[in-house]
């Protein structure tokens, strides 16, 4: 660790200053490997999403493959835990929140040109599988990230990555 580096490790959560958080709310649907949830939340820390929303089988806190990925994020990012995706899905559309779903799908556009209301909830779903056909129903959107290769997919930490840094991109630039 350099000298430049904050000492946050060494901070208690509840001492650390208030960080103002971007307006992205991020629901994950199923998603299986614990691994991938952890990478989610330090990809969640370094965007300072509002919220996530762990859903269904998703790993969440205390977990110890999540806490091997997430290297103490888990203490930084707020987060939920839901039975039922269904019941996040329903709880951000209460709270006026548009849903995007970030899923491969003949309706689905390109996640550069698709326009990033704020605030908004991104949902990712299941590797295998996908988000849940009852969850795609309620989203507001759905958005994909191109892919040049043979594969339609990528991993979904990846994904994530991809889709929360290019809402701050175009949330920071200039109109």
């Amino acid at each position: 660790m350099s000298e430049l580096e904050p000492h946050y490790r060494m901070v208690p959560p509840e001492q650390l200053p208030e960080l103002p958080r971007n307006p992205v709310h991020v629901v994950l649907d199923n998603i299986r490997s614990a691994f991938n949830v952890g990478s989610i939340f330090r990809t969640a820390d370094a965007g300072a999403v509002s919220h996530i929303h762990l859903c269904g089988m998703t790993a969440h806190p205390p977990s110890v493959k999540l806490a091997k990925t997430a290297l103490g994020a888990c203490d930084y990012v707020p987060w939920t835990y839901h039975e039922r995706s269904l019941d996040a899905i329903e709880l951000l559309r209460s709270q006026g929140i548009p849903l995007a779903a970030v899923e491969v799908a003949d309706h689905a556009v390109s996640h550069l040109r698709y326009a990033w209301p704020r605030p908004v909830a991104i949902v990712f779903g299941n590797e295998v599988t996908g988000i849940s056909a009852d969850v795609m129903a309620r989203c507001d959107a759905a958005v994909q990230i191109p892919m040049r290769g043979f594969k339609n997919t990528i991993n979904v930490a990846t994904a994530f990555g991809i889709v929360l840094f290019e809402i701050l991109r175009r949330w920071d630039a200039p109109e």
